[in-house]
């Protein structure tokens, strides 16, 4: 009977063993098998060009941009321009009306008559001067001449006199001469005068200092514009002009990447309001970093010729720093990054199993980073959501070609 129970209870544990040796089996097969197998989106380690580039938004202003202002005082006689008039360098805006000064170019119109008449007086006197010297000293020479010949013939009175003639009529020279000097002089002082009320009256037509877009107005026909010098400019000016055929942008460049920044190079200039993209190029920077800011003041200067472009328009600018070219590349959405240049990806290997394994990474673009160790091209590796995955894990791979936007 003893012999019986013991057969009874091993045949039990055989049965046993072997339905739960069956079971095991059963699962780790359904674990193994590719139907079953949870479908991931992957990429291939490629070879490519990568470009780091800064993007900074700024807004277009004008190259140069001033308030035209009247030198003179004078009331707007007549005006040529308006809100939105493109002028040329030179182009007269408006013709103010200066009676004051008209006036005043007459007297100095008349004061230059004078003086000329009064000149060609001094110089007729001269003339006159000159032939009676001529006459004195020819008659005193003469006599002296004669006086040492035969002393006889001429009283020493008689000498006495005509010396004392001939060194007046010198005289008279010399003072003709000072006085013809003097009355060059005042025509040259009335020339002068002339010619400065000239100038002033010639600013009574209020021209324009380059090619640009009238973009304000401040005054209309017969108002009265003081004088530019005047202490108070807030209601004196005529117009603002802004030369909108060259727009500038005003750039904060980050301390980081000072050192990539050159005078001359390209730009793109990727303005959302025209839906366009332009090319610019930077021509000036401070050379100085702001110590509030840890900024560097640079300017990029936009070819405008079809005023496509409106002060004040957003843009945004794409500054390149670095670029390398044929290296190993992944999707940004590839790579989990780390800190130093490192990162972590999950790679699906022959097998269809992933591996975790850690990279080193390199330069990064918008939508691509720079593999520099840890990976081969044509490996396999998973994109997006690398949590949903575990390191041995058994997957579908399915292929992907990520867009530049993702």
């Amino acid at each position: 009977m003893r012999s019986v129970n013991m057969i009874l209870c091993l045949f039990t544990m055989l049965i046993v063993s072997s339905g739960l040796t069956g079971c095991g089996e059963g699962h780790k097969a359904t674990a193994d098998d590719p139907a079953n197998a949870p479908a991931a989106a992957v990429v291939k380690v490629a070879r490519g060009n990568i470009a780091d580039s800064l993007e900074i938004a700024s807004e277009f202003q004008p190259f140069q941009e001033v308030d035209v202002y009247a030198k003179v005082s004078g009331y707007i006689q007549k005006l040529n321009v308006d809100y939105g008039s493109h002028v040329k360098q030179g182009q007269v805006l408006a013709t103010l009306e200066i009676p004051e000064l008209q006036q005043q170019l007459q007297q100095d119109q008349a004061s230059v008559r004078r003086s000329d008449q009064e000149l060609t007086r001094a110089r007729e006197d001269l003339n006159r001067a000159q032939s009676a010297y001529t006459v004195t000293h020819i008659t005193y020479t003469r006599l002296a001449d004669v006086q040492k010949s035969r002393p006889e013939l001429v009283a020493q009175q008689e000498i006495d006199v005509s010396k004392g003639k001939d060194m007046e009529a010198d005289a008279e020279v010399s003072s003709q001469k000072a006085a013809l000097a003097g009355a060059e002089r005042a025509l040259l002082v009335a020339k002068a005068a002339l010619g400065k009320d000239q100038a002033m009256f010639d600013y009574a037509r209020m021209t324009a200092p380059f090619d640009g877009v009238i973009t304000q107005m401040y005054a209309r026909t017969g108002a009265l514009l003081p004088a530019g010098t005047s202490a108070n400019k807030g209601d004196s000016a005529l117009c603002r002009l802004s030369q909108n055929s060259l727009l500038r942008l005003v750039i904060p460049v980050p301390e980081r990447a000072v050192p990539n920044i050159r005078i001359g190079e390209s730009v793109a200039v990727d303005v959302s309001g025209v839906k366009r993209t332009f090319e610019g190029k930077i021509v000036r920077f401070s050379d100085q970093i702001d110590m509030n800011t840890r900024t560097m003041h640079t300017e990029v200067d936009v070819p405008n010729p079809k005023y496509e472009l409106v002060s004040g328009m957003y843009a945004s600018v794409k500054i390149p720093l670095h670029s390398t070219a044929k290296v190993l590349t992944l999707p940004i959405q590839a790579v989990q990054a780390g800190e130093a240049g490192k990162g972590t990806v999950m790679v699906v290997n022959g097998s269809n199993k992933i591996e975790s394994r850690n990279v080193a990474l390199g330069l990064q673009s918008a939508s691509d980073i720079e593999i520099t160790s840890g990976l081969q091209e044509n490996e396999t590796v998973i994109f997006g959501a690398q949590s949903q995955f575990k390191n041995g894990e058994l997957v579908s791979p399915k292929l992907v070609v990520p867009s530049a936007t993702e």
